[in-house]
């Protein structure tokens, strides 16, 4: 199911479909790409891990649409790019918060075409447009590719943050809506 779409990529719900399933285990079985993931990073080693994030996914979706862990495929190649995320910081005790954050994370074969800002920019567009005041980012130190796409998305950084994912530190951007 089609959640959003840009000019050049169509946001969608993850699938348990065998392709989907195959994408995320590629994905987040590269340490270059889990090593900047969750509270506790590592590599997921195998297809039912995969599945189960898939699972966990599907599941932080909300009942409107708006905050939700979704494929990005590119448009003229239909090749999953990796997430984009709209969703509820975690709090130190892992209770969803009121702070909502934008991520994203693709497979290294999608690196370097702009899709994670292209994907969080009209995510951030449909939550503004139903009313969020602000939008965090929260990044590992060191995740310098990470830290341009929230430049470019125009977030400010307000320092590091241990309020979110169990108490680690984390580099924090954060956007304001656009007065109206």
């Amino acid at each position: 199911m089609t959640v959003f779409e840009t000019d050049r990529l169509v946001v969608r719900q993850w699938t348990e479909s065998d392709a989907d399933v195959a994408r995320v285990y590629d994905m987040l079985s590269r340490w270059e790409v889990a090593r900047w993931l969750g509270a506790q990073p590592r590599v997921i080693e195998s297809a039912d891990e995969a599945l189960g994030a898939i699972q966990r996914w599907r599941g932080r979706a909300s009942a409107d649409g708006l905050h939700g862990i979704w494929a990005v495929d590119v448009r003229d190649t239909g090749q999953t790019a990796g997430s984009v995320l709209v969703v509820p910081l975690p709090g130190v005790d892992q209770q969803p918060t009121k702070n909502i954050e934008v991520g994203w994370h693709l497979h290294p074969d999608s690196w370097g075409h702009g899709y994670a800002t292209e994907a969080a920019r009209a995510a951030i567009e449909r939550v503004f447009a139903a009313g969020l005041g602000e939008i965090y980012a929260v990044i590992r130190e060191g995740n310098t590719p990470s830290v341009a796409v929230a430049t470019r998305l125009g977030m400010e950084p307000i320092g590091k943050r241990r309020d979110w994912y169990g108490g680690i530190e984390l580099d924090t951007y954060r956007l304001v809506a656009p007065q109206s």
